[in-house]
This record gives C-alpha cells, sequence and structure tokens, in this order.
C-alpha cells in the first residue's frame, strides 16, 4: 500500500505529508536502505515527489492511486515492507535510536536526512497516525501530542509571544475557556472572546497584534456549526490564520482545511479514537498559510538549531516551507515542553481510527431517534441540535456536516436543578461522566461539570444555562437508551412523560411553564 495515499473526500494533500524526527516530510526510515548522500537538501521524498510502484512492464512508473477516506483510515501512511512486513502497525516501544555512524548522525541533526532520534519528538508508531491524519484531513502534515489540551495550547504556543492577542469564538470547551481565561494571560498572550461569530463581531475584537482566530467546528456543548469558510476569509484578511477544533466533528462529519482553516486541533481521546481508553491529541496544518507576511518573525528568524553546514543560521520557514508550522511546533515546543504521546498510546488510537465511519453512521442514526424523542417529551423545553430542519444552525449544518452535525447534543430540562439531579441519578444506561465520543452513551450537567470553570454570567454569555443536559451517543441499541431516558423521567416525576407534537417555540414555553410550575424561573 503506497504511504501517501489520498483520498478523494476533501481537498487533496500535499504529497509531503507529517514530518519525522528532523522534519520534513517523507515516508518511515526503512533499516536496510543505505546511508543518503551527504546534501543540504533533504531527500526526493520530503521534497514532494510522488511515491509511485515500479510498472509491470519495467517502463514508466505508475502513479500513486488515489483512495478514499475509508481506504485511508484503515491503510493510509503504512507500508508492510517497511516495518518487517508486520501487517499491522508495530508498537515501537524504545526511547531512543541507533545513528549508526557518526556521519548519519550529524546529517540528521542537520536536517539533510531525515530520521527517529528520540521519542519524544519521533517515532514509527506515532509517524504512522500523523501521516495518516493528515492525509484524512487534507493537510501538509500533522503531529500528534499527549492530550487534545495540549494539541489547543500548543497550536496557540507556536503563533503567540508576550505582548500579543488571539480572537476567539465564546462557544469553547471549558478546559480551552480556562486555559485562554486564566493561563494564557499570565504569560502575556491575551485572548478576547467575540460575544459571536458573526464577522462584525470578530472584527470589532482584532487588534494590530492580534495572531490568530480560534473556533471550534461544532461547538461544545451546544452543538452550533461555526461558518468556517466565512471565518477563514475574515482572518486571512487580518493577516492571521484560522485555528479550527474538529473535535466534536472528526475529519469524517467537517474536514475544515477544505474550507479554509489552516490550523485543525483534536482531542483524539474523543471520536477519533471512539473507545476511551487513551488520552492524545493531534494538530494539523493546512499547508497554504503565509507565516512570512511578517506578523510571525519566529517562522523567519534564523536560529543557530538549523544552521547549514557553513554555519549560515536558517529559519524554519527557509528550511520547511511546506509545513513550518508543525515542524516548529515539533521541534520548538514539543521537544521541549515534552507533551510527548507515547507509541502505545498511538496505536491505540490508530486502532480507533479503523472504525471511525461505521462507528459515527450508527451514532448519527441513533442521535435521529434520540432527538425525535426528546422533541416529543414533556420534560423537554429545547433540543438542541443543528442538523434540525428548525435549528437556526441549520443551514451551516447542511453546508459543513451533511452526513450529521456530530453525535454530541444538549437540551433543556425542564425542572428544578434538584429535579434535574435526580434525573441524572436515575439513569441506568447512560454513563454520568466527562467525556465524549464513546463507544459507550455519556450524559452530564455540564454547566455544573464540563463548563465549571465559567462563572454564571459568562456561562450566560456561551449560551450554557443551568437547564442544560449534554448527552454523548454511543453504540447500543437506540431503544435501550430510549427507554433508559424515560425511565429516568419517569422516576423523577412521578409518570411517564406524554409525548407532544409540538415546535421550538412551543417547546420553550412548556419548559418555561413547567420551571415556573416548579417553583423556578426560566434563566
Amino acid at each position: 500500500m503506497p504511504k501517501n495515499v489520498r483520498g478523494d473526500s476533501g481537498p487533496e494533500p500535499v504529497s509531503d505529508a507529517t514530518p519525522v524526527l528532523n522534519p520534513a516530510v517523507a515516508p518511515t526510515p526503512k533499516p536496510d536502505t543505505g546511508p543518503t548522500p551527504e546534501t543540504n537538501a533533504p531527500p526526493e521524498s520530503a521534497q514532494g515527489a510522488a511515491f509511485t510502484k515500479p510498472a509491470s512492464t519495467g517502463s514508466a512508473p505508475e502513479p500513486a492511486p488515489r483512495y478514499r477516506f475509508d481506504t485511508i483510515k484503515v491503510r493510509g501512511a503504512y507500508d508492510p515492507k517497511d516495518h518487517n512486513y508486520a501487517f499491522n502497525v508495530p508498537i515501537y516501544q524504545t526511547a531512543s535510536y541507533e545513528m549508526g555512524s557518526t556521519q548519519r548522525g550529524e546529517r540528521l541533526f542537520r536536517q539533510e536526512e531525515l530520521g527517529f532520534l528520540y521519542t519524544r519528538v519521533g517515532n514509527p508508531t506515532i509517524d504512522v497516525l500523523e501521516r495518516r491524519v493528515a492525509e484524512l484531513d487534507g493537510a501538509a502534515a500533522s503531529i500528534a501530542l499527549a492530550s487534545g489540551m495540549a494539541a489547543v495550547s500548543h497550536s496557540i504556543l507556536n503563533l503567540a509571544d508576550a505582548g500579543d492577542h488571539i480572537v476567539s469564538s465564546p462557544w469553547l470547551y471549558g478546559g480551552t475557556f480556562d486555559l485562554f481565561k486564566s493561563i494564557l494571560p499570565r504569560y502575556g498572550i491575551n485572548v478576547s472572546l467575540a460575544t459571536s461569530l458573526a464577522p462584525d463581531d470578530i472584527k470589532k475584537q482584532l487588534r494590530p497584534n492580534t495572531k490568530a482566530l480560534f473556533i471550534e467546528s461544532i461547538a461544545n456543548p451546544r452543538g452550533s456549526v461555526a461558518d468556517i469558510s466565512t471565518l477563514a476569509n475574515l482572518a486571512h484578511e487580518a493577516g492571521i490564520p484560522l485555528i479550527v477544533d474538529n473535535t466534536f466533528a472528526t475529519p469524517y462529519l467537517v474536514q475544515p482545511i477544505k474550507h479554509g482553516a489552516d490550523v485543525v486541533v483534536y482531542s483524539a481521546t474523543k471520536g477519533l479514537s471512539g473507545h476511551g481508553t487513551v488520552i492524545a491529541g493531534l494538530i494539523s496544518e493546512s499547508g497554504k498559510f503565509n507565516y512570512t507576511n511578517g506578523k510571525f518573525p519566529q517562522f523567519t528568524d534564523r536560529g543557530f538549531t538549523l544552521r547549514d553546514r557553513a554555519d549560515n543560521f536558517r529559519s524554519f520557514a527557509e528550511v520547511f516551507p511546506a509545513t513550518p508550522f508543525t515542524v516548529r511546533v515539533r521541534l520548538a515546543l514539543l521537544n521541549y515542553l515534552g507533551a510527548a504521546l507515547g507509541p502505545f498510546d498511538a496505536y491505540l488510537v490508530l486502532l480507533g481510527l479503523e472504525t471511525l465511519s461505521e462507528r459515527l453512521e450508527k451514532q448519527l442514526a441513533t442521535v435521529r431517534q434520540l432527538v425525535d424523542y426528546l422533541q416529543g417529551n414533556e420534560f423537554v423545553s429545547w433540543v438542541e441540535y443543528s442538523s434540525l430542519p428548525d435549528s437556526p444552525n441549520y443551514p451551516l449544518a447542511q453546508k459543513y456536516a451533511p452526513r450529521g452535525s456530530g453525535t454530541i447534543f444538549s437540551f433543556g430540562f425542564a425542572g428544578t436543578l434538584a429535579q434535574q439531579e435526580r434525573f441524572i441519578d436515575s439513569v441506568r444506561l447512560f454513563s454520568y461522566q466527562v467525556n465524549v465520543g464513546d463507544a459507550k452513551s455519556l450524559i452530564v450537567n455540564s454547566a455544573k461539570t464540563t463548563h465549571s470553570e465559567l462563572t454564571s454570567k459568562e456561562q450566560q454569555a456561551a449560551g450554557l444555562a443551568p437547564e442544560v443536559i449534554r448527552l454523548s451517543v454511543g453504540l447500543e441499541d437506540p431503544r435501550d437508551l430510549i427507554e433508559d431516558l424515560d425511565q429516568a423521567f419517569t422516576a423523577t416525576f412521578g409518570r411517564r412523560p406524554e409525548r407532544r407534537s409540538i415546535g421550538r417555540e412551543a417547546r420553550q414555553a412548556v419548559g418555561q411553564k413547567n420551571r415556573q410550575a416548579a417553583g423556578q424561573a426560566d434563566q
């Protein structure tokens, strides 16, 4: 199987996919190859040459086949013959690697030859994961990190220094919100939350020292879909990249790079792996943003560690023009801050990735049944799922996520907070935990858990009322999930909920009436 298989479900990936240690992009080094000639240029494969197989006639090489999403997710970026013909990706559980000779060691450290030196910054198992996700994203390169929060923080730290500024969506995961609010300002990086994702609201927040616009493709926890192409154009007009957290969507539902995003981040703990057994993160780079536009000196400043054999200092943009963002994350942040993913964890993500589309298709079908059940439930004031025709977000969902706007959605519990707690404590099949994207269905009261870092005022600004309950839909039988919710409502209210066929506004009115009757006004 060729390494740089390309899919047609998104933009055509650049052939120099993900950097290994000295990171231009290349196939995993083969153990039986001879020494690379001493040269200041990276190997041909790192310069974007297509990987080809010899033609059966022995004449011209055949072009690499173009593979689709489902083929890439199980075979992309892996050739068994480069790994002792192991059919599955091996776990390279080693801290470091033999350099072979002093001459080869110098070539590796001068970025003249691609290879692995130390697992903190490069490992063959992790390399397959990185290049496979890059192909699924239609990215020029990807890099794996120890967690989703590491992916978020490293994407910001790669662009902003002390004194710089970031503009962000107001609809964020609670951990990201707290990073932006409490941690980054202590290091001199200030973040402004827009009041909405309307272009005028974003423009009001832009400053001369703004270095990025950060959004979530499908927001946590309410599930609203961002207008990625519009926001990408706005960011590019300001000379800054658009960073998109695509955790809820995964590349199967939304491909942000196809719509103009420059950097995509994931918590691979969630839907990418899908089994809730690993903590991991990923960053993908489009390879299209111009980091030499004068706003990002960290990519153009010449440094000692990138010097050539004549001791001329060089910059990331000079040495790695196709993937400067990813290479700088690897060599300047991962290398020294150390948020390294282990090879066994990378292997677990690869296992989960193989069933990504099958899992999501089943989960989306279950979501539709649960949404239908909750929409007609008298104890539910509203259901927020962007793929619903009556959702104000429906046009954006159809544009960016036509298969469905994710496997996570929220609804308004039409009762007191005490009743809400009784309801959550009464479920038997849904698990009360803060993960999402698992094979098992999960339930959480977001205001009290995942977004408890936000003050009540901040929660209100983020559209996160105390009544919000978030569901992450797994792979169980949808009938069992509905029966579980039904018995929890019955245990809470003393009777089974009546099913009503009513519209969005009527459901909201019923919810307000129920809360008022219970002694708690709608907030």
